[in-house]
């Protein structure tokens, strides 16, 4: 049976989309499935430095047809297998974003997971991996032109018949609006996912600080999409957004307030 293809996009740069991609496949790999991960920005590719890894070969390689895929096949912190990108304009100039799907073809044959790392921006080279894809993740942070891009790019996968599974917000705060946020999108509202300075820098997250709050989130996230990966399960009615009001609250709240606020909707005043 042929692997799952997940795409994380997210129209602006810088709003974690590869920091989902490493995380959601940590997770999975620690629950037993076989996970590749794709470094498909081809302007920006950032998957091996954030993983502290090497490749022999890299993507920008495989789609000059200069590699195999095999070649390329990299060992990763948690189990995961990456294919990074390179960062020269040279290697950029080189590679062809259409042979991806010949790659992406070749893991879903071998892996039961594929996650695609893309780049910002509504470009062929992020209209490619959106076409791929069984579902799309998209990511933003609260910020405003985030959140007006990642509609953006939900609408250019429309256009080509991607599927939107929905959204994740990153770096959220206590002050972030999220029902306001999720009032923009036509497409669930995934999980929020709490900004966490504390947290260790290293990735994957969930496995260098799996206390942290960011790690509970991800690690809540990436068990309600294995059901649509794997069960069939519809974003729209089976997952309930993943956002615990006790990740937001600091030493000198009281969190008995957090409870006198359920009627209301919450801390955030998403649910009813």
């Amino acid at each position: 049976m042929a692997g799952y293809v997940c795409t994380i996009a997210g129209g602006k740069g810088g709003v974690g989309k590869t920091t989902t991609a490493v995380n959601l496949g940590a997770v999975l790999q620690e629950m037993d499935y076989d996970v590749a991960v794709v470094d498909a920005d081809l302007g920006m590719a950032n998957l091996g430095s954030m993983l502290s890894v090497e490749p022999d070969k890299s993507l920008h390689e495989i789609l000059a047809g200069e590699a195999a895929v095999s070649e390329a096949l990299t060992d990763a912190p948690g189990g995961l297998t990456v294919i990074p990108g390179e960062q020269s304009l040279e290697a950029f100039a080189d590679a062809d974003p259409a042979k991806l799907r010949k790659v992406i073809k070749t893991l879903r044959n071998a892996y039961d997971v594929v996650l695609i790392d893309t780049g910002a921006g509504l470009s062929h080279e992020v209209a490619v991996p959106l076409g791929l894809a069984d579902g799309i993740v998209l990511v933003t942070t609260p910020d405003d032109v985030a959140v007006g891009d990642t509609v953006k790019t939900a609408q250019l996968a429309n256009r080509i018949d991607g599927t939107v599974l929905g959204a994740i917000i990153n770096r959220a705060t206590r002050h972030t609006d999220v029902a306001s946020i999720a009032e923009q999108m036509e497409f669930p509202l995934l999980a929020v996912i709490p900004d966490d300075p504390q947290a260790t820098t290293e990735e994957p997250l969930v496995l260098n600080a799996p206390e942290s709050t960011a790690a509970d989130a991800y690690q809540r996230l990436t068990e309600a999409l294995e059901g649509v990966f794997f069960r069939g399960e519809s974003p729209e009615g089976d997952i309930e957004t993943i956002l615990d009001d006790e990740w937001f609250l600091d030493d000198t709240d009281d969190r008995s307030d957090v409870d006198d606020d359920e009627d209301s909707g919450g801390v955030f005043g998403l649910f009813n």
